[in-house]
């Protein structure tokens, strides 16, 4: 037998939490299918920074050369397979063409309110609901070896400026002073005073909990096999287990959707960008705001109950291989900053995919052939600091409600789709 639902939501990731809660809360009778257990993708191992100041999008001018300067020192965090995938490669071309003065300030603009209104939503989130996570607003460190670049990201704080995201510079023994587990003899820091961090293992079961309570129909282990549709409408949705119907659906698959999205002739230009983590116990000396170690693009978060390093992009298709030599990067790069970088023991290494679009801007929008489909997606490093504010604009669409942002630069035709 077919089971029905208002809105049947396709992942259960951070996005797809986020989107049926918000749907919930509107009154939707919400039913979420997920392929493996809820919150065991990407939104499981990340270092949990809700970071607001995070403005200036991946193709910022300049990443090309850096990255490739980075690439010839063998210090950079990217690795690209080299592999015959012309997805990739046109990917990798529009990512270069991105790369300029008009994109970046317009980037800057819809990043600023998505992860803005995000912030906002999830002070009024841990307010009301039972979440317990880790949640702490300490701000986030960007720390420095070298002075050129310190002096360097004083460009990008000029950029964060006008939206009040600027940081606050502290150098040499400020910068100790202010976080005593860094190592000595680092030139600097700015330190972002309006983030915040949460542990996002513990944040995916309790939002679980919490949107069982408001009675959201939840299947694990239920792969989605086909979407069936028809007269420019999804009509249903076929798993191993059953069939699904619903008057309006929402595919928030990350990483995966293009492989979802195929079978009804909508291509996004999703890539699979893999990152890595190592979580642990504390340190002795562990850091009491979370750190961003710039040189090496890898971060250290500490929470009251353990402690994560993690970083690195790698595009490498859809795999779940963990490369020693990544791992690596992460505890040498700790350990340059860090006066303990690891934990007594290492209890877990883990390996996710971000959902990687090359504008580095969220897909947020109705499906152009479906008008019952709703796709959220494409939110790269960025998923869990805009979930909310994802989750709520979704509800929004479906239920025909004014949109609390403008959500015209996160729209699918602007990939000519």
């Amino acid at each position: 037998m077919e089971k029905h639902s208002d809105v049947l939501i396709i992942g259960g990731g951070v996005i797809g939490l986020a989107c049926a809660y918000y749907l919930a809360k509107a009154g939707q009778k919400v039913r979420l299918l997920e392929q493996d257990t809820i919150g065991a993708g990407a939104s499981y191992g990340n270092c949990g920074l809700i970071v607001t100041s995070h403005l200036v999008p991946l193709c910022a001018p300049g990443a090309i050369g850096q990255e490739t300067k980075r690439w010839l020192q063998g210090s950079s965090p990217l690795y690209i397979k080299l592999s015959p995938d012309m997805k990739r490669f046109r990917w990798l071309l529009n990512f270069a063409r991105k790369c300029n003065p008009t994109h970046l300030t317009h980037a800057i603009k819809a990043r600023e309110q998505i992860l803005t209104h995000s912030r906002t939503l999830y002070a009024k989130l841990f307010k009301e609901e039972p979440l317990e996570c880790d949640w702490e607003e300490k701000g986030v460190l960007m720390i420095f070896n070298s002075r050129s670049a310190m002096q360097k990201y004083d460009k990008t704080n000029t950029l964060l400026k006008p939206y009040g995201q600027n940081a606050i510079s502290l150098l040499g023994d400020e910068l100790i002073r202010l976080e005593p587990a860094l190592r000595r003899g680092l030139y600097g820091g700015w330190l972002h005073k309006t983030d915040g961090h949460l542990r996002p293992d513990k944040l995916m079961p309790a939002w679980q909990r919490v949107l069982q309570a408001q009675g959201v129909a939840l299947e694990e282990n239920c792969r989605l096999e086909a979407l069936v549709a028809g007269d420019r409408q999804i009509r249903n949705a076929q798993t191993a287990r059953d069939s699904y119907t619903a008057d309006a659906y929402v595919l928030a698959t990350g990483a995966w959707t293009p492989q979802l999205t195929r079978q009804l002739q909508l291509d996004l230009p999703v890539q699979p960008g893999k990152g890595y983590s190592l979580t642990m116990p504390r340190p002795a000396a562990c850091p009491q705001i979370p750190c961003y170690f710039y040189e090496k693009s890898v971060v250290a978060t500490p929470w009251k109950s353990g402690f994560r390093l993690g970083g690195t992009m790698e595009f490498s298709g859809f795999n779940s291989n963990i490369l020693a030599r990544r791992i690596q990067n992460l505890t040498s790069a700790a350990a340059e900053y860090l006066k303990e970088p690891l934990g007594e023991q290492v209890m877990e290494e883990w390996v996710g995919m971000r959902p990687m679009v090359y504008d580095d801007l969220p897909i947020i929008d109705r499906a152009p052939n479906h008008s019952n489909l709703v796709v959220a997606t494409g939110h790269g490093m960025s998923g869990i600091s805009m979930a909310t504010s994802t989750g709520k604009l979704v509800a929004e669409i479906i239920t025909g409600r004014k949109p609390h942002i403008d959500a015209t630069a996160y729209g699918i035709r602007r990939f000519g789709t």
